[in-house]
């Protein structure tokens, strides 16, 4: 094998599995330290930094930074980072001189986004303090886009939500309310340097089964929730059946529950394992009295009398894999309201075809996944417009990297011309075995969020369900980190290969060995490196022997014993920060928390 490019910084932004899993590649290990050091602010700051909105990820985000955490592979049980995330948001103290200046000269550049979602704001946080003029199109009377819509208060309060947009709509930020785009042609003789489109996923999948347009009982998931957001709609009929198995779904079975409906089903079409919402999600719905229906698919609606009565469903049963399926009966339920929630698609009638800007057969626009530029020269796409429904994590990095391509094409720059990341990688060692990290292996199981008693949640619709870690949570909750930012620096010409860092090693995860084909030398190992997503380190040949050292990363826990015993400090735990780009910027080698 080659010796490891130590110096490529995604080589250890790999390494740092939670960070690496995050689509913004927010430092996860550095932001729980400065909890731990009760630096709320700061900690905020290095969300923000990468995220945008830390509180409402804090509450909403889908989490996949957690089934990648190492602490996961040691006790089944990721460090609960989405909820420090929220500590930090909840704890933090006054961040508006933290954020950064806008010019008051201008750089004469019009940018116009298209619906005030994360990824338009995104676009508009990144460029405002480059001197752009940006302008967002918003068809409702408040931003947020879906966050508002579609998340319901009891996961995302109003003033959580209202407090992070406004710290981008206060940079001076042109929004335009109640002002859909009919016709992006009109928009395009605008005069706009760059277009963006952030106008989310805003069309929910029908169901065209029997009886469908027979009634208004039957709704549209993500239609009903943004009706109950904005007051249009208050209550539900008793029974309620929801149609699908998503967080949307979950969203309006919990809704439907306080809305006045108290037999309320989710219906499945396959076991649970195949389900798409979160488990968490599953959880806080079963806890409040939901029934998840498995393995049930709709045939028709039942309409007597011009009324919705009920549903009729084919029981199935599934093969292993969930992929094959035959009926065992039919099954009538009653219901007094349906809710469809079954999946969201793009709908863009308002581009016309004629613009240069081209769609797939799916009426999908053809997005180049790197720079997020369409077709079109100076349009771009981002968030669930671009390529389907995800999570709002999705779309602020899409924001990003739309707003590097934007500036790009202002600045008449090749869009495919993206800012290089850098690193940093500063030693932790104070002294011959004395580390300025804390590196024991605390046991402390995962802490459970508290949640507001079932009576009081149900009282209104805007109740907080969960409350938050307390301080004594937090403090647990941290110190479960196992720093895997903190990196095992190794310098061969110092090894005299006495293996005292291969015995006292934990979780045998170094072996010095003749090097050979990786397929082949990952079965040497101590521990079979068996994840092949994960890279394994290959020293140079150490001088005694021409052998090498090899480290499975994806076994290692960091916890610097090899750099303890290392006799002549061969090994050191050196604390990696990845420099991340944005428009305009170079990736900078200094964090942005102060000393």
């Amino acid at each position: 094998m080659n010796v490891t490019d130590t110096q490529n910084p995604q080589y250890f932004h790999k390494v740092v599995d939670c960070q690496w899993a995050c689509p913004a590649h927010t430092n996860v290990p550095e932001y729980i330290r400065l909890i731990a050091q009760g630096r709320y602010t700061d900690a905020y700051m290095v969300n923000r930094e990468s995220n945008v909105f830390p509180a409402i990820l804090g509450r909403t985000c889908d989490r996949p930074c957690e089934p990648a955490c190492r602490r996961g592979r040691l006790d089944g049980s990721p460090v609960a980072i989405c909820r420090l995330k929220r500590v930090a948001a909840d704890l933090k103290g006054e961040i508006k001189h933290l954020l950064p200046r806008i010019p008051e000269s201008k750089n004469g550049k019009r940018v116009v986004c298209i619906g005030a979602g994360p990824a338009s704001l995104t676009v508009a946080n990144d460029l405002m303090p480059l001197g752009y003029e940006v302008t967002i199109l918003e068809k409702l009377d408040k931003p947020g886009g879906l966050m508002r819509s579609n998340i319901p208060a009891f996961r995302l309060p109003e003033q959580v939500l209202t407090e992070e947009v406004n710290l981008i709509l206060d940079m001076g930020v042109e929004i335009r309310y109640n002002s859909p785009v009919e016709s992006m042609r009109a928009l395009l003789s605008a005069g706009y340097d760059a277009v963006f489109v952030g106008s989310g996923a805003p069309r929910g999948k029908d169901l065209e089964i029997p009886g469908r347009h027979e009634t208004d009982r039957i709704h549209i998931g993500i239609d009903w929730l943004e009706s109950v957001a904005f007051g249009h709609i208050d209550s539900i009929g008793k029974r309620v059946l929801i149609i699908g198995v998503g967080n949307t779904a979950m969203d309006c079975c919990r809704s439907s529950r306080r809305l006045g409906g108290n037999d309320i089903k989710v219906m499945a079409r396959r076991p649970r394992q195949f389900f798409k919402a979160s488990p968490w999600e599953l959880d806080d719905a079963e806890e409040e009295g939901i029934e998840i229906v498995i393995n049930h698919a709709p045939k028709r609606f039942v309409i007597e009398d011009g009324k919705l009565t009920g549903m009729v469903f084919e029981r199935l049963e599934w093969d292993a894999d969930a992929k094959k399926s035959r009926t065992l009966d039919e099954v009538f339920l009653p219901a007094d309201d349906v809710i469809l929630a079954i999946g969201q698609e793009n709908a863009f009638p308002w581009i016309e075809r004629d613009l240069g800007i081209e769609f797939d057969k799916w009426s999908m626009p053809v997005v180049n996944d790197t720079t997020f530029e369409s077709t079109r020269p100076g349009v771009f796409f981002g968030g669930d417009s671009a390529f389907g429904p995800k999570n709002i994590i999705w779309a602020v990095e899409h924001g990003h990297q739309a707003a590097i391509s934007i500036h790009n094409h202002c600045q008449h720059l090749p869009v495919s011309e993206r800012p290089s990341y850098g690193m940093n990688l500063v030693s932790q060692k104070m002294g011959l075995s004395e580390w300025s990290y804390h590196n024991d292996y605390n046991p402390a199981p995962r802490q459970k969020m508290k949640h507001v008693n079932l009576v009081e949640r149900f009282r209104k619709l805007n109740v907080e369900v969960e409350l938050g870690f307390d301080a004594e949570q937090t403090a647990r909750e941290v110190e479960r980190c196992l720093n895997c930012d903190i990196e095992t620096g190794f310098s061969a010409p110092r090894c005299i290969e006495c293996d005292a860092c291969v015995d006292v090693c934990p979780v045998r995860c170094l072996t010095i060995t003749r090097n050979g084909e990786e397929i082949e030398l990952r079965e040497r190992l101590s521990a079979p490196a068996l994840n092949l997503d994960q890279s394994i380190f290959v020293s140079t040949a150490l001088p005694h022997t021409q052998r090498i050292m090899v480290k499975d990363e994806d076994v290692c826990v960091h916890c610097g014993l090899c750099a303890e015993r290392c006799p002549t400090a061969a090994w050191d735990m050196q604390k990696f920060e990845l420099a991340i780009p944005y428009a305009g910027t170079e990736a900078c080698s200094h964090s942005c928390v102060p000393a």
